[in-house]
């Protein structure tokens, strides 16, 4: 279970799913697949969901949830527990969200796809880290970090524009019992993270577990029912948690998510038959997620961070470069996972844009992957260089 929670193992999973649903999709046999995943399995307790659905709506709640309650510990005692520390990865964060927006506006404005302008401001945690992982085995520690940071602020922008800007006409009553579901999980919680050590192990752990796992099904429940898109009770659900048993739990279904919910979402978003068109006849929203994705994140993440070290010079326990930030905005570009989330949120009532958008998000994210691996190889050598001239310069002075 330790390589599943491997970063590399989580981007090339992912990778592998996408590439294989793509293929799949546009094989002979591909037309039943997507009939497969556009198929609805029986509708019980008002739940009328497509198979395809039920991993976008409800596996994917468990991702979120895991973002979540990272978000939470960064926020509580990690990178981003002072104005400080997170005012920096906060306004190259917005710049990675504002310029790729208005590039995407740039292509589509004044058309019906003009509301997809979310869909290229996401970045991939398990990607963008898996590739930095992988090429840049030399970079400081401090560029992960403010990666890592940036990133999970990045999600927080995601799940916010998920929740305001995909819900239409709410029912109070339903998203009323969801708070009380929250609520009731959170203070279950609570039991599971005594004061003293001994306690917990007085304690009968499983039925709070099995009480746990209930409330969190209800709230999801209630979540969907209310017209608010459901894998924000996941996100809820993990604000809410106490910290610690948060810890186990996202230590417990970290392998799970990056074994099976991710590429499983990945495989049944990438189903999709490449359009038989050529490029003049692809809509504007294709081009604005295909150049706003790799190109829109390394402007506003660059730009920002430079504007924003200027502008907070001191206390941002920072030293990054120009250069450095530069390498993460092309990371930053990575958008996949919550970029295809979106795609499916913004296009739902426009299949073949939907397609269209799909295949935007893979080849954006495609480019920027590439673009990144040649970055952080670069500048991964450019710092080995650097420790390799300490080395001698160390010893020669001794």
């Amino acid at each position: 279970m330790h390589v599943l929670r491997s970063e590399r193992v989580s981007a090339l999973l992912l990778l592998i799913a996408a590439v294989v649903g793509l293929v799949l999709a546009n094989l002979p046999f591909g037309v039943d697949l997507i009939a497969a995943k556009n198929a609805h399995l029986p509708a019980s307790l008002g739940l009328d969901l497509s198979v395809g659905h039920w991993i976008s709506d409800g596996l994917l709640a468990i991702f979120f949830f895991i973002v979540a309650v990272e978000l939470k510990r960064e926020l509580a005692i990690g990178d981003l527990n002072s104005v400080s520390k997170a005012s920096l990865p906060a306004m190259a964060a917005l710049g990675g969200v504002v310029v790729p927006a208005l590039v995407f506006l740039a292509f589509t404005a004044g058309t019906p796809t003009a509301d997809g302008w979310p869909i290229p401001t996401a970045t991939d945690i398990a990607f963008a880290l898996g590739v930095l992982a992988v090429f840049g085995r030399w970079i400081p520690t401090r560029v992960r970090v403010f990666l890592l940071a940036l990133a999970v602020l990045d999600d927080l922008v995601a799940i916010l524009i998920i929740a305001f800007f995909f819900t239409t006409d709410a029912d109070l009553a339903s998203l009323a019992l969801a708070v009380i579901a929250v609520a009731a999980f959170g203070v279950l919680s609570r039991l599971l993270a005594p004061r003293a050590a001994y306690r917990l192990a007085r304690l009968p752990v499983w039925p709070i577990a099995a009480g746990l796992i209930v409330l969190g099904a209800l709230a999801w429940y209630f979540v969907y029912q209310s017209g608010v898109h459901a894998t924000i009770a996941g996100v809820a659900l993990g604000l809410v948690m106490a910290r610690r048993p948060g810890g186990r739990a996202v230590h417990a279904l970290e392998p799970w998510s990056n074994a099976v919910v991710l590429p499983l979402f990945a495989f049944s978003a990438a189903l999709v038959a490449i359009p038989q068109a050529s490029p003049t006849e692809l809509d504007p929203a294709f081009w604005g997620i295909v150049i706003a994705l790799p190109f829109g994140k390394i402007i506003g993440i660059t730009l920002a961070g430079v504007l924003g070290g200027l502008l907070l010079r001191r206390g941002t326990g920072t030293s990054l470069t120009w250069v450095d930030l530069a390498t993460i905005g092309t990371l930053g570009g990575i958008g996949f996972t919550v970029s295809l989330l979106m795609n499916e949120l913004a296009f739902a009532g426009l299949p073949g844009i939907t397609d269209q958008g799909t295949l935007a998000v893979l080849l954006g994210s495609g480019i920027a992957m590439v673009l990144s691996a040649i970055v952080v190889t670069l500048r991964s050598r450019h710092y080995r260089r650097l420790g390799a001239a300490a080395g001698v310069g160390g010893a020669l002075s001794r």
